[in-house]
């Protein structure tokens, strides 16, 4: 196994604000309430009374049963590592596994180093998009990229968490998973937990506990009828200042785009921060005056304020809410959860009164031995396919072209240069007009010489047509559509080809003191 780091300044789509953030914190510590690793800090702000809990490890052991990490948190000062992800089918994008195996490894070491912590998982189930959690991508062992769907569930409008699957897509993921070695170890795992009777919130936890099963996590569904009341005081005090928090939320997006930085979540003065659970649906609570609009009926905030267990926090507004259900000392999340955070960062302040650490979660790309040995044989860097396909092919034509051939181009590109350049020195003296003149046709000279480079990559392609398939494997691979692996793909196929060993060797891979994104050669 090989490991390398590349900065997420080289990875496609890195936001200033991200980079910043895990390169230049001093840029952005005033959007955030406290620098990297400042744990103890953190922790120091933590009020969390002893009645909150035992009512929270009360709500918890109807999904986590009496577990190690469940005891340990009923202790008075122990902190949670919070991390979470939509529930989305077969476990959603690999980085879900990221984060969640990070969160295990801060827990742990913030314990070894005697302030006591467990990894808590927040299921996103109150979420509505229904689109986004539905599908998944696996690989099969030719590395083709194969979409999953489940079918017959019907999007409601509502909470995703509660969603019944339908008929999740478990033939398609055998056929696709069936000739990798691995493939009967994983399949069970997956069975078990998308059976019948399953909504996309159950599911989800399940296969999650099943594989990560010796990493300690808790597991927090917020749509648990016990947890919406411990959640209700928060949600109450976040109502009572619904103006004052648009108001802070549109001061500090104004911040953040006169700093260069973007606003995650655009924010306008009628921005729902809250939606009502009625009737199965999740409906956006718009201001309106002093009142709300629930789409056409009109709801006073007195009305709401006796419901506050219907209530359901918008995207800046939960991560708050989290956290007063939480002794959370920090929070791990991806470039677009830490975008959220340098906005809810005002949420914090006017509702709870702390913060925890913001920390990036573990971000990974694996390679199988094939990938590594075409890298090294077509002499590729990982930023080198973030062009697609179609550059990869070219990049790889012209490593193929014959090394006579391409050192007598080398050569005539140069010599041609050098002639020109003399030539171009000599009309100056002689007549400027003609110089110019030159300066033309050199242009086209050039391009002549590279297009004769290209077509002679073309023909080098077209001669070694495994080239061509070494270009498409490495693609589907490592920028699946245009997109991160990590991004793009479920764990699961990557589980049934190097077996559930590989979450063993991610976790070891995990370290907290360096934020790069780590290149994983199984």
């Amino acid at each position: 196994m090989e490991c390398t780091c590349i900065r997420h300044t080289e990875m496609p789509h890195t936001t200033r604000l991200f980079a910043d953030f895990v390169y230049h914190f001093d840029r952005v510590s005033a959007l955030y309430r406290h620098p990297p690793a400042a744990f103890a800090e953190a922790a120091a702000e933590i009020q969390f009374p002893a009645e909150r809990r035992a009512a929270l490890v009360s709500a918890l052991r109807l999904h986590n049963g009496d577990s190690p990490s469940l005891s340990l948190l009923a202790q008075p000062g122990t902190v949670a590592v919070v991390t979470g992800q939509q529930v989305g089918l077969f476990s959603g994008p690999a980085y879900t596994i990221y984060k969640a195996l990070t969160a295990a490894k801060l827990a742990r070491q913030l314990t070894a180093a005697g302030r006591p912590a467990v990894p808590v998982f927040w299921l996103a189930t109150e979420d509505h998009d229904f689109a986004e959690i539905s599908r998944a991508w696996i690989f099969n062992p030719a590395h083709e990229p194969l979409p999953l769907e489940a079918l017959g569930a019907a999007a409601s409008g509502g909470p995703v968490g509660e969603i019944p699957l339908g008929q999740p897509p478990l033939e398609a993921l055998r056929r696709g998973l069936a000739d990798f070695p691995f493939a009967a170890d994983v399949l069970p795992l997956v069975e078990s937990a998308y059976s019948d009777g399953e909504n996309f919130g159950s599911a989800f936890r399940r296969l999650l506990q099943r594989l990560l099963s010796s990493y300690g996590l808790l597991f927090l569904d917020p749509l648990l009828p016990a947890i919406r009341e411990l959640a209700a005081p928060t949600l109450r005090a976040a109502l009572n200042q619904a103006p004052q928090l648009t108001a802070s939320l549109l001061e500090r997006n104004r911040q953040l785009a006169e700093a260069g930085y973007h606003a995650q979540v655009h924010v306008e003065p009628q921005t729902p921060l809250f939606f009502l659970l009625e009737n199965g649906q999740r409906v956006a609570l718009k201001p309106n005056g002093r009142d709300y609009l629930a789409g056409a009926r009109r709801v006073s905030p007195e009305e709401l304020l006796d419901r506050p267990t219907h209530l359901s926090p918008n995207a800046l507004l939960r991560p708050a809410v989290q956290d007063a259900l939480l002794p959370t000392v920090a929070y791990i999340g991806g470039p677009a959860e830490l975008a959220y955070l340098a906005q809810s960062e005002v949420v914090y302040r006017a509702v709870l009164g702390r913060m925890p650490v913001a920390a990036p979660r573990a971000a990974f790309t694996i390679l199988d031995q094939r990938a590594a040995k075409l890298m090294r044989r077509y002499r590729l860097i990982l930023p080198g396919l973030f062009h697609g396909p179609d550059v990869l092919r070219e990049r790889i034509a012209q490593i193929l072209i014959p090394p006579p051939l391409a050192e007598s181009l080398t050569e005539a590109k140069a010599s041609t240069g050098q002639a020109l350049e003399r030539l171009s020195g000599d009309l100056a003296a002689f007549d400027p007009t003609l110089a110019t003149a030159l300066a033309n046709s050199r242009a086209k000279i050039e391009f002549q010489l590279a297009k004769m480079e290209g077509k002679i990559g073309r023909e080098a392609m077209r001669r070694d047509q495994r080239a061509s398939r070494d270009a498409a494997f490495l693609s589907n691979l490592l920028y699946p559509h245009r997109h991160l692996q990590e991004r793009f793909y479920s764990i699961l196929p990557f589980l049934a080809k190097h077996g559930l060993d590989l979450l063993d060797t991610l976790y070891e891979n995990v370290h907290l003191e360096c934020p790069d994104h780590r290149i994983l050669a199984i």
